[in-house]
């Protein structure tokens, strides 16, 4: 007798799976554990090159550099060409005097928007709040301030360079003078330029140690002015030591004297005038580096 055959036990159901992605999983980076994801980008210690390009982006990014540098163009070369035209007017002889003298107007008045751009390059990150944002990318304040000060130098040396060498050229076209040598020319370009420059510098040194742009930019021009100023109404015989060296030192002496043109018979003449706003520019720069380290934000 046969017996009947055993049906197949009945199977449990499955669960349904779960659908497989079609996107394919990212590759893995560089010495990354499995189950991570790093990027592919290499990864390196920001230098000084990196806080230069930033602020090189900062200072050609904001209107305040092209308005004070503008307008420093437009008082060298006009006030130049002014002065060259009311002369070649006037029939006045220039004698001996070179013609690249007449460049001093000019210049004295540019320089107040060198000074007032310098300040403005660090002062203004304290006024909106900008320099934690700074200080949080790079937290070397020593590199913040070598960057920044590598940056405006190199930006107002080569404007104040070339304007002054245009209108020199356009001046000795205009008027028939005394024919400067190869140094009075260099003296009178590439020196204004430095020294324009690194007193602009020095205006970025007061606005790093006084963070207020108001503040640093008159106390700046009263380091222009009020010398000068001062030395005019000191009348007393016993103040003559102080009238001279007032006279001789004030900053419109000094960049006359790099144009051959003083107020005075004594005093710095030549490159001497850049030599001593380097000295003040050092010190001031010293300052700045010592606040910023000892100082909060």
């Amino acid at each position: 007798m046969t017996m009947p055959a055993t049906p197949p036990p009945a199977q449990a159901p499955q669960p349904p799976q779960a659908p497989q992605p079609s996107y394919q999983q990212p590759q893995q980076g560089w010495g990354a554990p499995a189950g991570s994801y790093a990027s592919p980008i290499p990864v390196r210690t920001p230098g000084l090159g990196d806080a230069i390009a930033s602020e090189w982006t900062k200072i050609r990014s904001v209107r305040s550099t092209m308005w004070t540098l503008g307008v420093m163009i437009v008082l060298l070369v006009g006030i130049g060409l002014l002065v060259a035209l009311v002369v070649s007017m006037s029939d006045a002889p220039m004698g001996d005097a070179p013609v690249l003298t007449l460049g001093f107007f000019g210049v004295l008045l540019g320089s107040i928007c060198v000074i007032t751009l310098g300040v403005l390059t660090i002062a203004s990150e304290y006024t909106t709040g900008m320099i934690r944002t700074t200080l949080t990318a790079c937290p070397s304040r020593a590199r913040i301030l070598i960057a920044k000060s590598v940056v405006f130098f190199l930006l107002s040396f080569t404007i104040t360079t070339v304007t002054t060498g245009v209108v020199g050229v356009l001046q000795t076209a205009m008027l028939d003078g005394a024919t400067p040598d190869t140094g009075f020319w260099l003296r009178s370009t590439v020196g204004i330029g430095l020294y324009v420059a690194t007193l602009g510098l020095l205006s970025l040194a007061v606005g790093a140690i006084v963070r207020h742009s108001a503040g640093a930019i008159t106390i700046m021009i009263a380091v222009v002015l009020l010398p000068l100023v001062l030395a005019m109404f000191m009348f007393s015989a016993s103040l003559a030591s102080v009238q001279k060296a007032l006279f001789e030192y004030s900053i419109p002496n000094q960049i006359g004297a790099m144009y051959d043109a003083t107020v005075t018979s004594s005093g710095p003449t030549g490159w001497e005038p850049l030599w001593v706003i380097l000295g003040v520019t050092a010190v001031a720069m010293a300052g700045a580096f010592f606040t910023l380290e000892r100082r909060d934000v």
